[in-house]
């Protein structure tokens, strides 16, 4: 199914079905997940109904679930009066079954991503289940084309060991009757999951697994990337024009006399999810790559501004002199032995009337220091964004090794800073 990326929020890859890749704002926000790739308890990332958390990662149910789950009892239902007439109504309910059971089949075929990427020390944001399949958002790229081609290949693996299983059980049934129906349909079902998802384009399994080849040959990941989604966009291409194509000229196993216009347009209609989904995929994977090129250039102490500190019954109009005088953009309010307590916000400096600040301490404007907001000068690219998303803030205190304050990091100059380097060509 997919698997997302997340980054510097969220992850890119699809699977038989959806796939995204967020890119939201690229500045810190709310951390998801602990070191060492295991979930942190603190914030449950939502998108949906909440069904459990194996090996610690939260499996959503999206709401668009509820609708695919109905289109298959109805469509499977229909075929089911063609093969057991005498279930009368009744095979819906053998319908609504199959619905759950083949969402179960592709959970098994997202948690061996989950498991692969728990196994690379890859943290997993969360799994949902959605109206064309799965997504996996996994936090962090694979270190090595080795793990990113065992990461994507997992999944179909999987699928196709499903297969296999349903086949062995499908033997030991009487042909004609519900359990030998509902064995069929899982083993086909499965069957298309994972050849769907080998198809040699990003997002799906089969893009990451040729992102790995080429990058393994180039030597270069922004490489690999670049070719498998461009064959991922061509891939969407084949698939609005081929698919009804496909189906009118028979190739799927129904006569062409038998179709209908409502057919028809229906096929018409999926292939222009499909393709829209596989197109918007391959984008974001470009855009996620492109992304985590230029993280390097996000460096704490090249956007630190500089500080003065001063103590908390300092004038703000006394500390805004000292300020201009060191040629500082930023205030850092220390006790009487020079460890710095707060910072005193931009936003709230702005606030405060010219004419009032001589009768305004620096204290009052100041937010307390926690240890989240200390940050290591020499903090840079991913390690940067992941500290400040642990403990969102405003202004963060940046020190030297030898806990020397260094100066004030703002996270507009950060978001500032990753605009521009994202408007910089690979």
């Amino acid at each position: 199914m997919i698997e997302r990326a997340a980054l510097p929020r969220r992850r890119e890859h699809v699977k038989e079905d959806d796939e995204s890749g967020e890119s939201g704002r690229p500045g810190p926000g709310k951390g998801e997940d602990g070191p060492g790739g295991k979930p942190s308890k603190r914030q449950d990332p939502g998108g949906g109904i909440l069904m459990g958390r194996p090996f610690g990662v939260p499996v959503y149910v999206a709401p668009s679930w509820f609708v695919v789950a109905a289109l298959i009892t109805w469509i499977f239902g229909g075929q089911l009066d063609r093969v057991l007439p005498e279930l009368g109504n009744l095979r819906y309910l053998v319908s609504l079954f199959f619905a759950v059971a083949f969402y179960a089949s592709v959970l098994v075929h997202e948690l061996a991503h989950t498991v692969a990427a728990l196994r690379f020390k890859l943290p997993v944001r969360r799994i949902q289940l959605q109206f064309f399949g799965g997504v996996s958002e996994i936090e962090k790229e694979s270190e090595t084309p080795g793990r990113e081609f065992v990461l994507a290949f997992v999944g179909p693996l999987l699928s196709l060991v499903l297969s296999g299983v349903f086949y062995l059980g499908l033997l030991a049934v009487e042909p004609g009757t519900v359990p030998g129906v509902l064995l069929a349909g899982l083993m086909v079902s499965n069957l298309i999951v994972a050849a769907f998802n080998l198809l040699p384009g990003l997002p799906l399994d089969g893009g990451r697994m040729l992102r790995a080849v080429v990058w393994k040959i180039t030597g270069k990941p922004m490489s690999g990337t670049v070719a498998a989604a461009w064959t991922g966009r061509a891939l969407a291409v084949a698939v609005l024009i081929g698919l009804p194509l496909l189906t009118r000229t028979g190739a799927l196993g129904t006569s062409p006399a038998d179709i209908s216009g409502t057919e028809t347009v229906t096929d018409a209609l999926l292939a222009a999810v499909l393709a829209a989904i596989i197109w918007t995929g391959a984008g974001s994977s470009l855009r996620m790559a492109r992304l985590r090129e230029h993280l390097p250039e996000l460096q704490a102490r090249a956007l630190t501004r500089r500080a003065v500190p001063v103590e908390a019954g300092t004038p703000l109009s006394e500390a805004l002199r000292r300020a201009n005088e060191a040629g500082a953009r930023a205030l850092v309010v220390v006790d009487g032995h020079g460890d710095p307590t707060g910072l005193v916000r931009e936003s709230a400096i702005v606030g405060v009337p010219q004419h009032r600040r001589p009768w305004v301490a620096v204290s009052g404007l100041a937010q307390d220091l926690n240890d989240g907001m200390k940050v290591p000068a020499e903090l840079a690219g991913e390690a940067l964004l992941d500290r400040l998303r642990a403990s969102p803030a405003t202004e963060y205190l940046v020190l030297e090794e030898n806990g020397e304050i260094y100066g004030v990091l703002s996270t507009a100059d950060v978001e500032k800073a990753f605009v521009a380097a994202m408007a910089r060509p690979s």
